[in-house]
C-alpha cells in the first residue's frame, strides 16, 4: 500500500470510520456530514487505488487494506495526542480552554455554582463542559478533566477522591412508601445498585437509563427510588426513607491525564473543586444540605 500523499485529515477519516463502523458515526465524531466523509473515503480509495471498506449489514467492514490504514492512523493518532499534551504540561498562564466532562446529576445537583465560581476567580479560563454518563478518553484529549462516581478509577489517569457520594430510597413526599420501585436500566451500568435491587425487591415497575430521569420519575409520583442524597436532599417534593445505604456509596473521583496534572489552569481548577467540595462534604455524604 502507498500511503504517500495522505494527509492526517485522510487518516482520521479512515480511522473514525473503522472505530465506528458506518459513515454517519465517522461523521459524528469528526464534526462533518454524512456527504462529506462519504465524499471523502472514495477519494482516499481512488488515490490509493484499493478498497478500504466493504458495505455488509453490520455497518462499514475494513479490508486487510483498511484495517493497515487505520493502524497506521491510531499509531499517528496516539503520538499526536502523546505531543499535545506534552506542549500543553508546559503551559503555565492560567487563561485558555478547559474541558470538563462530568454528569447530569453531578452538574445539576452539584457543580453548577461551583462552576461559577471558578469562572469569577479566572475568567480568562473558557470552560467546556461535556456531560455524558460515559467516562471519556483522556488520552486522546476528548477532555482534560473527568469528575465521575466510580469504584475504580482507570489505572492510567491521576486525580484524587474528594469523598464518597451517599444513596438512599426516595419517593414523592405524601405517597405511599411502599409504592412501585423506579430502578436503573441496564445502560445505567451500575451493577451494585442493580444487585441491591435484585437482592431486596421483586422488581421495578420502570426502568430508566439515567439517574437524572429516575429523579424526575420519583419526583413526580411514579414510585420510589435509590438516588444520591446530595441531589435528593435538596428537592422539597422529596422524602427519604430512612438512612443512606453503606455499600451504595461510591468515590467522587476528579480524574486527568499525567500529562496534564501540571498545567496552570488543570492543577486550578483540580484546587478549587477540592475546597469546594469541602465545604459541601456533609451535603455529599447525606447528612443534609449545605
Amino acid at each position: 500500500m502507498d500511503e504517500q500523499g495522505l494527509g492526517w485529515d485522510d487518516l482520521r477519516v479512515a480511522l473514525a470510520i473503522a472505530e465506528t463502523g458506518s459513515l454517519s458515526g465517522a461523521a459524528r465524531r469528526l464534526g462533518v456530514s454524512h456527504a462529506t466523509v462519504f465524499r471523502r473515503l472514495g477519494t482516499i480509495e481512488r488515490r490509493l487505488g484499493v478498497r478500504l471498506f466493504e458495505r455488509g449489514r453490520s455497518g462499514y467492514v475494513p479490508t486487510p487494506a483498511g484495517e493497515e490504514l487505520a493502524a497506521a492512523a491510531g499509531r499517528v493518532e496516539a503520538e499526536v495526542a502523546r505531543a499535545e499534551r506534552r506542549l500543553a504540561g508546559r503551559d503555565l498562564r492560567l487563561s485558555g480552554t478547559l474541558r470538563v466532562t462530568t454528569t447530569d446529576t453531578l452538574l445539576m445537583g452539584l457543580l453548577s455554582p461551583i462552576l461559577a465560581d471558578f469562572r469569577q476567580r479566572h475568567p480568562a479560563i473558557e470552560l467546556e463542559i461535556a456531560v455524558s454518563n460515559q467516562l471519556f478518553n483522556l488520552s486522546r484529549r476528548d477532555a482534560d478533566l473527568a469528575l465521575r462516581p466510580t469504584r475504580s478509577p482507570p489505572e492510567h489517569l491521576v486525580g484524587r477522591r474528594l469523598g464518597d457520594i451517599a444513596q438512599a430510597v426516595y419517593v414523592r413526599r405524601g405517597a405511599a412508601t411502599e409504592s412501585a420501585w423506579v430502578g436503573p436500566d441496564r445502560h445505567l451500568g451500575d451493577a451494585a445498585l442493580e444487585a441491591w435491587m435484585a437482592a431486596r425487591t421483586p422488581g421495578a415497575a420502570c426502568r430508566i437509563d439515567t439517574l437524572l430521569g429516575m429523579f424526575s420519575a420519583v419526583r413526580d409520583g411514579l414510585g420510589r427510588a435509590v438516588l444520591p442524597c446530595y441531589l435528593a436532599d435538596a428537592e422539597p417534593a422529596l422524602e427519604r426513607l430512612g438512612a443512606p445505604i453503606p455499600e451504595l456509596a461510591t468515590g467522587l473521583w476528579l480524574l486527568t491525564h499525567p500529562d496534564l496534572r501540571r498545567v496552570a489552569r488543570v492543577k486550578a481548577f483540580m484546587e478549587h473543586l477540592a475546597e469546594a467540595l469541602e465545604a459541601r462534604v456533609s451535603r455529599l455524604g447525606g447528612e443534609g444540605v449545605d
